[in-house]
C-alpha cells in the first residue's frame, strides 16, 4: 500500500524526488520488441541501482528507493501504450511532483538505432505514449524525456508493425549498450542535475549520431 505514511517518508526527503516513467506495453508478447525499450531502461536502471519493482500502483509496474541520498520513483505503465498518461499523470499528481522532476523515457524512430538524447521538454513527434502523457499532464510539454533511438523502417515497411517487431542481432547490441549509457546519465542526472547532465550527454550522442547513421542494423 502507498498511503500518507510513504508520501510523506518521500516528501519531507532532501532533495526532491525523481520520477521516472518508462513507455511499452505490458506482457511477454511485446517483451524485447522496439515499442518497448522504455520498460527495458526502467528494468536496466532499476537493476544498477537495486531498486525492486515489485508494486502495483497507479496502473503501473512500480518500484521506490533511493540512490545514494535521493529519493527516485520508477514506473512502467501497464495501460497500454498508447493510454501511459494514465498512469504517468496520477503518479506525478500523488506524489506532488512538479513536471521538471519526471523523466520519461521511449522509443524514437527519428535517431539512429542505439541513439540516445535527453531534453527538458518537446512535443510528442507523433509518439502516441507521449500524447497520451501530454494529455494527463493536462497538455503540459515541459516535462524532461530521454528519447531511445531504433532507426525508422526498412523500404515501405508499416512503422506500426517495425515498432512490435524484435530487434535483429547487430540492432539488439546496439540497443544493450544505449541502455548502459542511458543509465550512467540517469545517474549523472540525480548526483548533477539535468541541465549540466543533457549538455554533456547529448554532445557524446551526437558523436555516436554521426557514427552510427549511415551503418546498417
Amino acid at each position: 500500500m502507498f498511503g500518507r505514511v510513504s508520501r510523506r517518508y518521500f516528501s519531507t526527503a532532501s532533495p526532491q524526488p525523481w520520477l521516472f516513467v518508462g513507455l511499452g506495453n505490458p506482457g511477454d508478447k511485446y517483451k524485447g520488441t522496439r515499442h518497448n525499450v522504455g520498460f527495458e531502461l526502467i528494468d536496466a536502471f532499476a537493476k544498477a541501482v537495486g531498486i525492486p519493482m515489485d508494486t502495483v500502483h497507479c496502473k503501473a509496474i512500480f518500484g521506490k528507493g533511493f540512490v545514494n541520498s535521493v529519493p527516485v520513483f520508477l514506473a512502467k505503465p501497464q495501460t497500454y501504450m498508447n493510454l501511459s498518461g494514465e498512469a504517468s499523470g496520477p503518479l506525478a499528481a500523488y506524489y506532488k511532483l512538479p513536471l521538471n522532476r519526471v523523466i520519461v523515457f521511449h522509443d524514437d524512430m527519428n535517431l539512429p538505432c542505439g541513439v540516445l538524447r535527453l531534453h527538458h521538454k518537446g512535443g510528442h513527434g507523433c509518439h502516441n505514449g507521449l500524447k497520451s502523457v501530454i494529455y494527463h499532464f493536462r497538455g503540459n510539454t515541459e516535462f524532461p524525456r530521454l528519447r531511445i533511438g531504433i532507426g525508422r523502417p526498412p523500404g515501405q515497411m508499416d512503422p506500426k508493425a517495425f515498432l512490435l517487431q524484435k530487434f535483429n542481432a547487430s540492432a539488439r547490441e546496439r540497443i544493450d549498450a544505449a541502455l548502459g549509457e542511458g543509465v550512467d546519465a540517469l545517474k549523472q542526472v540525480l548526483y548533477k542535475g539535468l541541465t549540466e547532465c543533457a549538455r554533456c550527454f547529448n554532445t557524446d550522442q551526437k558523436y555516436k549520431h554521426i557514427r552510427l547513421q549511415t551503418m546498417p542494423t
